[in-house]
């Protein structure tokens, strides 16, 4: 058994491992409302933006557009969403098994990764599937010191300019979707080329259109594309706060039953030593009157 000392250190340092956890979950509890209020604002905004492009496929023949040209797989773009730092659970570990799925899914097609995040570009940084397009945005973690629609707007132009160019024939976004602060849904995205939805397919409705239909996909499918990636990042970025809020709290909690078992073991040695020293003191006593 440690000694009294050696338990008395582990108690600190538990304490001191405790202190840093409950900080870090109440720092991430309080970014997760503005991340969380963001994506929730975000949402019916982007759904209805894909309702109107659904009934656009409905009545039009979008395959005359360069962004929703199907072509044969050759050169597969994957943009896998995860966190510049970690202790926050399986959250990047999710992303980088999806990744890796894919990666069996698409093995007779040339996959390319451009990462966004530090986690996941770190995960392949190593691999031959790494982004060393120059026509591609690089050191994308930085979007998340100022993630707004400005700075996602021209990634995505970038995306949709490597597509047009043919340098791409199918871009594929993955990250995690915000369900609640505990919960987490990996999803995978095709962002290029635009796919119309089955229930447009099926529709027969005829729509009047105010401006001309042309001029309405011409500023539209780019607008969705945009609002796509956007969304996964604000997606992917309020699941990392509600990640580690929650990985934090169960490691202040698992900190503090140890402690408290720490504890319990450091009493017991006390009073084992100290009934140690009477039984010396009784034995000793003893000795002299003998």
């Amino acid at each position: 058994m440690a000694n009294l000392k050696e338990i008395r250190n582990r108690i600190q340092s538990v304490g001191s491992t405790m202190q840093i956890t409950s900080a870090m979950k109440m720092v991430s509890a309080a970014k997760l409302k503005r991340a969380q209020d963001a994506i929730v604002q975000m949402r019916p905004y982007a759904v209805k933006l894909q309702d109107i492009l659904g009934n656009l496929s409905a009545s039009l023949d979008l395959s005359e557009n360069p962004l929703s040209e199907n072509r044969e797989e050759k050169n597969v773009l994957l943009v896998p969403i995860s966190s510049n730092r970690g202790l926050c659970g399986g959250f990047n570990n999710n992303i980088i098994k999806s990744v890796n799925t894919l990666l069996k899914e698409y093995a007779t097609s040339n996959v390319t990764i451009l990462p966004i995040g530090k986690k996941v570009k770190d995960a392949f940084k190593n691999s031959n599937f790494i982004n060393n397009d120059e026509a591609l945005p690089a050191n994308l973690e930085e979007l998340y010191n100022e993630l707004t629609f400005l700075q996602v707007a021209d990634v995505a132009d970038r995306l949709m300019a490597a597509f047009e160019k043919r340098g791409y024939d199918k871009i594929v976004i993955i990250y995690n979707q915000f369900i609640n602060a505990a919960s987490q849904k990996v999803t995978v995205e095709q962002l290029l080329p635009i796919v119309p939805s089955a229930e447009a397919k099926e529709s027969n409705a005829d729509y009047i259109f105010e401006p001309s239909k042309q001029e309405i996909v011409e500023d539209i499918i780019p607008k969705t594309i945009r609002i796509q990636l956007f969304k996964g990042l604000l997606d992917s970025w309020a699941s990392e706060h509600g990640a580690r809020m929650t990985a934090m709290h169960k490691a202040t909690d698992n900190a503090a039953d140890m402690q408290r078992n720490l504890k319990l073991v450091y009493n017991k040695a006390r009073q084992a030593a100290i009934t140690n020293e009477i039984l010396e003191i009784v034995g000793g006593a003893e000795a002299l009157n003998g």
